[in-house]
């Protein structure tokens, strides 16, 4: 999970109402993000067992990530590579899935699904379930969704520090989709990511982080504020993460994570330190966020000017 820099110090709620149909006939409401659909891929994430980049874990977790969306409908390409480690090559692959929009320019929604190395049993439950819980879910909500902007749905291999958070190790597949982007011009189209990591806390606390984009971030934190979300606090906090990669290369990012967990890669990360309350604080704040995300995107892209090009690495 994250490397952490800097320190400083959950409610249900239905967002989507339904819409008039095409001949004034009412038409199925849009689904609503369901806080149990997402605690159950985290029980199934916990059962699989430890699964950092590499093992057999891993292999399973992308076989069971690429079963649940294809259950809702999304076709899940693997983006495999060879990791360059501490402790030699290593297989991995990050998984994507796009829910076309109204533009091709794509939102990506991300999060990771590997856990660290450990001397203990280590399940990540919170570090690597939780977001790729949300990344699912969301997903079969974003789905039946009208989006002005595709959606890309990316869990990323090899966000973990294979032995320790120094130099380049860590963040492996973020930096891979980066590059690879970077190289076929396809960074071009990525507008915005919005990164999950550690959002399932029971004692939900979520800071400002302070490398993510400044105008995303406001927007993320007047959603919550909207919906009066107390675990998202107006406290900064820098944290290492798969956003550096795409800020590096100029996109629009903001992670949204809570580091403040006592149970932080040690064998406590159990599906009880997991709440479904506060999964269901973040994706609601999320989906509120969205349509101000889509209008701010559609407000730069329509300025005039020249569009700059994106920072490489």
């Amino acid at each position: 999970m994250a490397a952490r820099r800097a320190s400083g110090q959950a409610v249900l709620l239905g967002l989507l109402a339904g819409v008039a149909g095409a001949a004034g006939q009412p038409a199925s409401p849009t689904p609503t993000f369901d806080a149990s659909r997402a605690y159950e891929h985290v029980r199934q994430l916990v059962a699989i067992g430890p699964r950092p980049s590499g093992s057999a874990g891993a292999a399973e977790t992308r076989r069971y990530l690429r079963a649940q969306l294809d259950a809702i409908g999304l076709e899940a390409v693997e983006q495999p590579f060879q990791a360059s480690t501490p402790l030699g090559p290593v297989a991995m692959a990050n998984l994507i899935a796009r829910i076309p929009g109204r533009r091709p320019e794509r939102i990506l929604v991300a999060g990771h699904y590997d856990t660290k190395r450990l001397n203990v049993r280590f399940v990540g439950a919170n570090d690597g379930g939780s977001s790729a819980a949300m990344v699912l879910e969301l997903g079969r909500v974003l789905k039946a969704r009208k989006n002005a902007y595709t959606i890309e749905l990316v869990l990323f291999d090899g966000e973990e520090a294979v032995v320790e958070w120094t130099g380049d190790d860590h963040t492996y597949g973020s930096r891979h989709y980066v590059t690879t982007a970077q190289r076929d011009g396809s960074i071009r189209s990525v507008a915005a990511l919005v990164l999950f990591d550690m959002v399932g806390d029971r004692h939900l606390t979520i800071r400002r982080e302070t490398y993510s984009t400044a105008w995303l971030t406001g927007v993320v934190w007047a959603a919550a504020k909207r919906l009066k979300q107390p675990g998202f606090l107006d406290e900064d906090f820098a944290v290492e993460d798969d956003h550096r990669p795409f800020l590096d290369a100029g996109v629009p990012s903001v992670d949204i994570v809570d580091l403040d967990y006592d149970a932080w890669h040690t064998a406590g990360d159990t599906l009880d330190q997991v709440s479904a309350r506060s999964l269901q604080s973040v994706g609601d704040v999320f989906l509120a966020a969205l349509p101000q995300i889509e209008s701010r995107l559609s407000r730069r892209a329509t300025a005039p000017g020249p569009t700059p090009a994106p920072t490489p690495r």
